[in-house]
C-alpha cells in the first residue's frame, strides 16, 4: 500500500477533486450530516492519501500551526476499502512525518466518540469532553510528540 503525500498546489486536478468528493461521499452523504466541507485548511496542508485504480481512497490531512502543533483531520476512507488498515497508515505516517519535525511538539486532532479507542491506540489521549460537532459526538484528542 503506498501512501503520496502531496502539498496542495501538488495535487492535480483530479486527485483534488476525487479527495473532495471521498471526503464529502462519506462525512456529508453517508453520514447524513450537511456541514461546510470546504473549510480553507486545505491550501496549507500536506494531503496523505492511499490511491487503487487512480482513485483515493483513504486519505487524511496534516496542518502544522504556528503554536508547534501538527493537526490531523478529515480521517476518511471508502465504504469498499474499509477493513485494510488504510487509516492505521496513514495515521502511522502523518506521526512519522511530525516526529521528525523538530519544531512540532504535540499532534491534535478532533475524533467522533466511536473512533477514540482507535486513536487512542497511537497514544492519543482526550483533552476534552465529548460534545456535538455538526451533530455528531467527538472529542478533542492530543499527542505529545516524544523524540527519545
Amino acid at each position: 500500500m503506498e501512501i503520496q503525500i502531496k502539498k496542495f498546489h501538488q495535487l492535480s486536478p483530479d486527485q483534488l477533486y476525487q479527495i473532495l468528493k471521498l471526503r464529502v461521499d462519506v462525512f456529508v452523504v453517508e453520514q447524513n450530516c450537511p456541514y461546510p466541507e470546504l473549510d480553507n485548511s486545505d491550501q496549507s496542508a500536506e494531503h496523505f492519501f492511499v490511491e487503487k485504480d487512480g482513485v483515493p481512497k483513504a486519505y487524511l490531512r496534516l496542518n502544522v500551526s504556528n503554536e508547534n502543533k501538527a493537526k490531523i483531520s478529515r480521517v476518511v476512507t471508502a465504504s469498499d476499502f474499509r477493513g485494510k488498515s488504510a487509516s492505521r497508515k496513514l495515521i502511522e505516517k502523518a506521526l512519522e512525518i511530525s516526529k521528525n519535525q523538530e519544531e512540532i511538539k504535540s499532534v491534535v486532532l478532533q475524533a467522533q466518540d466511536y473512533l477514540t479507542d482507535f486513536y487512542a491506540s497511537f497514544g492519543f489521549e482526550k483533552t476534552s469532553d465529548v460534545y456535538l460537532e455538526d451533530g455528531i459526538p467527538h472529542v478533542d484528542m492530543g499527542k505529545q510528540m516524544n523524540r527519545e
